[in-house]
Order: C-alpha cells, then structure tokens, then sequence
C-alpha cells in the first residue's frame, strides 16, 4: 500500500469484457498486488459489435470484483491513455496470451506512452488460461455449449 506523502499507484484494464472471462480474473488477481487501485475499463467502441449490452457487461464485472475493494469497473469512450490522465492512473495492465498478443500490445503500449507517458505492464496468462479469450466463449455461446468453466460465476449463464 502507498505511505503517507508518496503518490497512489493506479492502474486501468481496459478491454470489451464480452463477457468477461476467467482469464481477465486472473490477470487482475495477480496485479492487484502492485496497486492501490485497479479500474476495470470497458471501452465503448461504437464500430465494434457486441454480443452484450454495456450495461449488462459493467454489472457482471461489478459483481465478479465486488470483493475486492482496490477494483473499481467503469466505462469510457476515446483513448484509454486519456481515460488514465482523468483517473491519475500511470499505468495500463494487459494480459498477454501468446506471442500475437504481444506483437499488437506491444504497439499500442508505445504509442499510450507517446502520447500520454502512460507505462503497460504486461502480464502472461497463465497456461491454464491461454485459451480463453471472449471471442472464443461468445461463439462458444452462440452455439450453446457450456462455457461455465471460462467465465466467473457473476455472468450468470442461463
């Protein structure tokens, strides 16, 4: 935790959480450590399409963090290294699930620190979770199988 006197350490962890995976879980878990607080930003990216609605997406993260003070979900729209500007957050948190992620996080990284002097920190999912991703479990979804194992309890399947 921050002493008195000394700056708090914010992060922000962007992304569509459609849904919300275990993978996102675990990579907040394991950064929660490193700082005072966590944002867990959705991105509203009017040209992307998604399977759920915002609101929909906010309640479940709200739900699945809802026992981790230090985690704060929120929603935003432009770029996410003014989304940290606004909240005083110096760095962003990302997941890494292989080498593909790396190369495009790895761009975006450089240019948030460019334009804002915003630092990524990077984190590999662990083995376990390399797989997940939320566009994997929305066709899973979409073709009714079960995906209760790839994301928390809070989305709440039917």
């Amino acid at each position: 935790m921050s002493t008195s006197g000394s700056a708090l350490r914010i992060a922000v962890f962007p992304g569509s959480f459609d849904p919300v995976t275990v993978g996102h879980v675990s990579i907040v878990q394991r950064a929660l450590p490193l700082f005072d607080k966590i944002y867990v930003a959705i991105g509203e990216n009017n040209s992307k399409r998604h399977m759920f609605p915002l609101e929909k997406r906010l309640d479940w993260l709200r739900l699945t963090f809802k026992d981790m003070p230090k985690v704060e979900a929120t929603s935003y729209q432009g770029l996410t290294a003014d989304l940290c500007i606004k909240l005083g957050a110096t760095f962003i948190v990302r997941g890494l699930r292989n080498s593909t992620d790396h190369a495009q996080e790895r761009s975006i990284a450089l240019m948030n620190h460019a334009l804002r002097g915003v630092e990524t920190m990077f984190l590999p999912a662990l083995p376990e979770h390399a797989h997940i991703s939320s566009t994997i479990v929305r066709e899973l979804m979409a073709n009714k199988a079960d995906v209760s194992a790839f994301v928390p309890s809070a989305v709440g399947l039917p």
